[in-house]
């Protein structure tokens, strides 16, 4: 029996998406390693899938750029919903995402240096950024309501704490990731606070969204 949506054969479109899968992984840690000048005949390589296959789902590295972009929002909002469906504390909820976003396969690989200001914004784009702004007011909202996360923290802030906590390092992945953690655990005494705190403030402004789209988006024109 075919794919109700495409018609495809069940089979070919578990194929697909397991290729496409492979594909975002490979475009993360090429593009990370070698700019955005990366051949995408490297990132096929790496993710084992022939040049055929990418240019047929792919056409350009601009078309694959923009849906790596969307798939790791995707995955970002999908760990936010689990952190709060399974930690019932709101500082629980907020310190298992960051956590589970650095351990995340593929997401532990800042883009916006090699991406940041290259791609232009689309609807889809667009529909992506707001269904995570959504995700992460839902998880830094309770949190400031109980008082356990500094007030002058907003949901604009974890897009860019997430791209300072996964800077690549020189050092093997399992090292990396070690102290990515250990540095996160750091982060995040910070950014506790309970009635009997009173922190000093953080340096501002602080980030809002418009902002990170500027940083995110090529200029209109």
């Amino acid at each position: 029996m075919g794919d109700k949506e495409t018609g495809a054969p069940r089979g070919r479109r578990r194929e697909a998406d397991h290729n496409d899968i492979r594909l975002m992984q490979a475009a993360r840690e090429v593009f990370a390693e070698q700019g955005w000048e990366a051949p995408v005949s490297e990132i096929a390589r790496r993710a084992g899938i022939g040049m055929g296959s990418l240019y047929r789902r792919y056409p350009s590295k601009e078309q694959l750029a923009q849906r790596m972009r969307i798939v790791g929002m995707e995955q970002l909002v999908a760990l936010v919903h689990t952190a709060l469906a399974e930690e019932k504390e709101p500082w629980a909820a907020f310190a298992r995402f960051l956590r589970d976003a650095l351990s995340a396969q593929g997401l532990g690989t800042p883009l916006l240096p090699v991406l940041g200001g290259r791609l232009p914004a689309t609807d889809e784009v667009d529909a992506a950024s707001d269904r995570l702004r959504t995700a992460f007011d839902a998880l830094v909202g309770p949190a400031h309501r109980a008082g356990v996360l500094r007030a002058d923290f907003t949901s604009a802030d974890l897009p860019l704490l997430l791209e300072h906590l996964t800077a690549r390092l020189p050092v093997p992945g399992a090292r990396a990731a070690a102290l990515h953690v250990r540095y996160l655990d750091l982060v995040l005494r910070g950014l506790r606070t309970s009635a009997a705190d009173s922190p000093t403030a953080l340096p501002g402004p602080a980030p809002d969204w418009a902002e990170l789209r500027e940083l995110w988006n090529a200029p209109a024109g």
